[in-house]
């Protein structure tokens, strides 16, 4: 064997391993390193996402929660405003009553004390009549002496 024709055979045969490593081995290789490439790169993106998609969502959440809050205390301050308001239209309602009372006892009142003064009047006139009829020993005509006795009560 000829170390010349020996070299000469290892190196076509070695070529004709590189090129069908690099026509059918290289390709699919190639393949598979891109696509996993692709994959971790899609996975890193895909998590950089859900980093700022939960950041977001903690700032979003955050935010909501404040309004909530602002929302409460304007909620608990309106509802004291009309609480007090409440108390204020009850408290003028409650007074208008008492005055509306007060003067519905009064006009009973007067009305009561007119009545009674009436009431005396006409005993005082019965009096003064019975009175007079004694002193006079004979009987007056109540129907002919009114408008005398009528001056009469209305001066007492």
């Amino acid at each position: 064997m000829n170390i010349n024709f020996s070299l000469f055979a290892q190196a076509i045969a070695f070529a004709a391993f590189i090129w069908f490593t690099v026509r059918f081995v290289w390709p699919p290789l190639l393949a598979a390193i891109e696509e996993r490439q692709t994959k971790i790169a899609d996975g890193l993106a895909a998590a950089d996402k859900g980093t700022r998609s939960l950041e977001e969502a903690q700032v979003r959440i955050q935010t909501l929660v404040e309004e909530a809050r602002t929302q409460a205390r304007q909620i608990l301050d309106q509802a004291q405003v009309r609480a007090g308001s409440i108390v204020e239209e009850a408290r003028t309602g409650a007074e208008q009553e008492r005055d509306r009372i007060i003067q519905a006892a009064r006009a009973d009142v007067d009305q009561q004390v007119n009545k009674a003064r009436d009431e005396l009047r006409a005993q005082v006139a019965a009096i003064a009549v019975a009175g007079a009829e004694k002193i006079l020993a004979r009987e007056i005509d109540p129907r002919t002496h009114q408008e005398l006795l009528d001056k009469l009560a209305a001066q007492i």
